[in-house]
């Protein structure tokens, strides 16, 4: 029981990881884009990777951040932006692009999940928890976007995104009710978040538009 349990928290712990690998990398890509020097790279890519979940641990009064409590990350990301900027060029982001929307996928359906379990676990009301994985999972590229003053792609591109979050936090809040085990939640969030992203990407679906 032991060696499954640290197994599962080995493979959280590697899913998390790419996920914020991708989240920085799409931060790296905006601030390449907009030209913006080393630090400024460093700062949208950090945005990108850390923005959602400091928003949430601010919003729930957790001390240290979780990017405070496993600096390892904090050297991970440091790293990624002095690889991007010493080998990516403008011919290899078409690719990168493409290739990071399915591990950033499941890093939304992990991060909601991560976002919804720590709100439960303090005790929050269930909405307030799916607004917290909510945040967990979509906050970060909003930063980015608003810091290269742009729409954030959250809400101007039609595919949905936030909503597949939405609805996981509320799958984890079921199970959760219900009496299941943890990794049962987490996987439920997983399933039905990343599905429904990834529905939403194969099947090109589209919300509609707000025509006043």
């Amino acid at each position: 029981m032991y060696a499954l349990q640290s197994w599962g928290d080995t493979l959280r712990l590697l899913v998390e990881l790419s996920a914020t690998a991708a989240f920085a990398l799409s931060g790296l890509m905006e601030a390449a884009r907009k030209k913006l020097d080393a630090v400024g790279v460093c700062v949208v890519a950090f945005l990108a990777a850390f923005g959602g979940g400091t928003l949430r641990d601010l919003l729930l009064d957790q001390r240290p951040f979780f990017w405070v409590r496993h600096t390892e990350i904090l050297w991970g990301v440091l790293a990624l932006c002095v690889l991007a900027m010493l080998f990516m060029r403008q011919r290899h982001f078409e690719v990168t692009e493409k290739t990071i929307l399915w591990p950033d996928a499941l890093g939304l359906g992990l991060f909601t999940a991560t976002g919804v379990h720590q709100a439960l676990q303090s005790n929050m009301p269930p909405v307030v928890a799916v607004m917290m994985g909510l945040v967990t999972g979509v906050f970060g590229g909003v930063l980015r976007d608003m810091v290269c003053n742009e729409i954030p792609k959250a809400f101007k591109d039609h595919r949905p995104y936030a909503v597949c979050s939405f609805a996981g936090g509320w799958t984890y809040v079921a199970l959760w009710s219900a009496d299941s085990p943890g990794w049962i939640a987490l996987l439920g969030c997983l399933v039905v978040t990343v599905g429904l992203r990834a529905l939403a990407l194969w099947r090109n679906w589209q919300l509609p538009a707000w025509r006043a």
